[in-house]
């Protein structure tokens, strides 16, 4: 069965997006996945077609209505697919995350605009927050657009080669090694000569030793901490 991302937006036009094109693009043509979009803004009743009101309590921006959002996110067929909120305040998307998603049917993704959303809905419909960064994106489509990238070029069959994945950043808890190709001499710097020896043993060594110091230098967060002593 076809992995089926359904996307609630107001700007549906921003879908597929890069998506249409390379990998994503072809296993789309492929019938290997598909994406739908969903316009909120279609369940707003009255004669200005009002997706937002001002927040509660006061403040600055505008908040998305929980009537209207229910009724788009009650639009999309009932089944077992995540539903997942974009938002700067969920949890970081892992890789390991992304591949349960990719194990599963499909999503329904909400994609947040203005402010934020009213949490009645949030809570009443059991979103998922999920954050792809510390920093602010003027809406959710970008985001859901990184999220959907990162989940549709795992799925079986999309990458040519079914282990080009597996050696990648944050696959095996390490950032990925240094990589290199002809020429073997550009502007002076040469290839790793262990990388032409044809010592494979030697090679996936030195890649490991790589990895492993690139990831204590740029992201040491990814590293285990060190067992505390035992104290008596």
């Amino acid at each position: 069965m076809p992995f089926r991302a359904t996307i609630l937006t107001l700007y549906p036009e921003m879908f597929p997006g890069h998506l249409g094109h390379s990998l994503a693009g072809k296993a789309m043509e492929r019938g290997q996945w598909s994406l739908e979009t969903v316009q909120t803004r279609d369940f707003a009743e009255d004669k200005h077609r009002t997706v937002d009101d001002t927040p509660a309590g006061g403040g600055a921006g505008m908040v998305l209505k929980p009537d209207i959002l229910a009724k788009a996110i009650d639009s999309v067929a009932s089944d077992t697919r995540p539903r997942l909120l974009m938002s700067p305040r969920g949890k970081p998307l892992t890789q390991e995350r992304v591949r349960e998603l990719a194990e599963a049917e499909g999503v329904v993704i909400v994609c947040g605009r203005f402010e934020g959303v009213d949490q009645r809905v949030i809570d009443a419909r059991q979103l998922e927050e999920v954050s792809i960064g510390d920093y602010i994106l003027s809406g959710g489509e970008p985001a859901a657009l990184t999220l959907l990238d990162a989940v549709v070029r795992i799925l079986p069959g999309v990458m040519g080669n079914v282990h080009s994945g597996t050696h990648e950043s944050f696959e095996t808890g390490l950032l990925e090694h240094p990589h290199y190709t002809r020429p073997q001499v550009f502007e002076g710097r040469e290839i790793p000569a262990v990388l032409t020896s044809g010592n494979h043993a030697a090679i996936d060594k030195w890649r490991h030793e790589q990895a492993l110091a690139l990831t204590r230098e740029r992201r040491p967060d990814l590293l285990p901490a060190k067992p505390q002593p035992v104290t008596k």
